[in-house]
């Protein structure tokens, strides 16, 4: 399974009153695991920064003026995402500008290249309703460190959003055994098999493993401002 965490910046809200793109990032998981690749582009507006945007992202005009327009790197981004599940904080926002520049040159929209894309804030809202769920809220929530996030940055963003996703995933997504060779298209409710419980191996937490366990519930006592079900049921 190939994700990508991805992120940008712009030049204000709303592509639709001739905001840009300033900045495009993402890093890749394959089945759950940052591999190392990632792309990352400055790209040149053609035009100013709102103030507002400015004081968020902190790239100007003149710094900007050196790198390619959009267009020159448009398949660049293509080649990235082709396929891939696209995760995005607030994905409306992103996919709108990333729609707007493609389809301002003749591309499709970016969405028709991407397998999915997936709003990681809709399923932060879900699993912390009524929260903040912003990027610092929830690296706070989940004990990612960010302290060394002044200004929003694409790649630093999509880096900590992989870090957050991660965490907000990682309860058991599926129980994958092996039983031999098989025949793909036999039907499954015919096939009969044993399982011997007794070969699984028996894995001990070790002491940091119990560590690093206490501190993730002592961080959840602290967020829900209340005792996790696992310590009341350890005190009983």
């Amino acid at each position: 399974m190939r994700q990508i965490v991805l992120d940008t910046e712009t030049t204000g809200l709303d592509p639709d009153d001739g905001h840009r793109l300033v900045e495009i990032a993402g890093v890749e998981l394959i089945n759950r695991q940052l591999t190392g690749s990632h792309l990352h582009l400055y790209v040149n507006p053609g035009r100013d920064s709102d103030p507002e945007a400015l004081d968020v992202h902190g790239l100007t005009t003149a710094f900007l003026a050196d790198y390619p327009p959009v267009e020159d790197v448009i398949d660049q981004i293509i080649d990235y995402v082709t396929g891939a599940e696209v995760i995005i904080h607030n994905a409306p926002f992103d996919t709108k500008f990333l729609n707007a520049e493609f389809t301002r040159f003749g591309y499709k929209p970016f969405t028709e290249y991407c397998g999915k894309i997936t709003d990681s804030l809709v399923h932060a809202r879900e699993l912390h309703p009524g929260k903040r769920n912003n990027l610092d809220a929830l690296c706070d929530r989940y004990g990612i460190s960010n302290e060394h996030r002044i200004l929003h940055g694409a790649l630093l963003d999509s880096e900590l959003l992989a870090d957050v996703w991660l965490a907000m995933t990682r309860g058991q997504e599926s129980l994958l055994m092996s039983f031999g060779n098989q025949n793909d298209d036999m039907d499954s409710e015919a096939e009969h098999f044993s399982f011997d419980a007794s070969r699984l191996p028996v894995v001990y937490a070790s002491e940091s493993d119990v560590q690093a366990h206490q501190r993730y519930l002592e961080a959840l006592a602290e967020s829900n401002k209340a005792p996790s079900l696992w310590a009341t049921l350890e005190a009983s």
